[in-house]
């Protein structure tokens, strides 16, 4: 077992404040809590359904993981949530809201019963490739055969000439 550094000892990892929205879907066995970007983004059968903020606005309030085709029918439901200012792709319910609580706590609920208006399949990221301009040794160079690494010559002892 690893131990902790002194200065770890005794220290209280701060609570999210939005951490009671997320306890009722811990039971899930499909339940995931992952860090993105500062925030928390609750996974349900591997969909992405909510992201609670807990920042400065725009990134304080609860962000539901949608498409656009489902924003008006959500919005018809919650009249509180909006298009995100950064990522409108998402609605918004920002914890300033009136109705913070009690739409948050009815869309949690909505997460646990799989409604299929929330929920996004996150993409995988794949690495690009190396552009032409990276991998050739200088502009306008022709490909050709590959370089042989060149093979070390043994040292010649230093002369001790003045």
């Amino acid at each position: 077992m690893r131990e902790r550094p002194a200065s770890a000892l005794g220290r209280a990892r701060p609570v999210h404040p939005h951490a009671w929205l997320w306890e009722p879907l811990e039971t899930d066995p499909t339940f995931v809590l992952r860090a993105m970007f500062g925030a928390k983004a609750v996974y349900l059968g591997g969909k992405m359904v909510l992201c609670c903020c807990a920042g400065d606005e725009p990134w304080r309030g609860l962000l539901v993981c949608t498409d656009r085709t489902r924003h008006a029918a959500l919005q018809s439901d919650f009249p509180a949530l909006t298009p995100h200012s950064v990522l409108p792709k998402w609605l918004y319910l920002p914890e300033a809201a009136a109705t913070f609580e009690r739409d948050a706590v009815r869309l949690v609920a909505l997460a646990r019963a799989r409604d299929p208006r929330l929920g996004i399949i996150p993409g995988t990221r794949q690495k690009k490739p190396a552009s032409p301009a990276k991998t050739s040794a200088r502009p306008g160079a022709r490909p050709g055969p590959a370089r042989r690494p060149s093979v070390a010559q043994p040292r010649r002892p230093r002369s001790s000439h003045p």
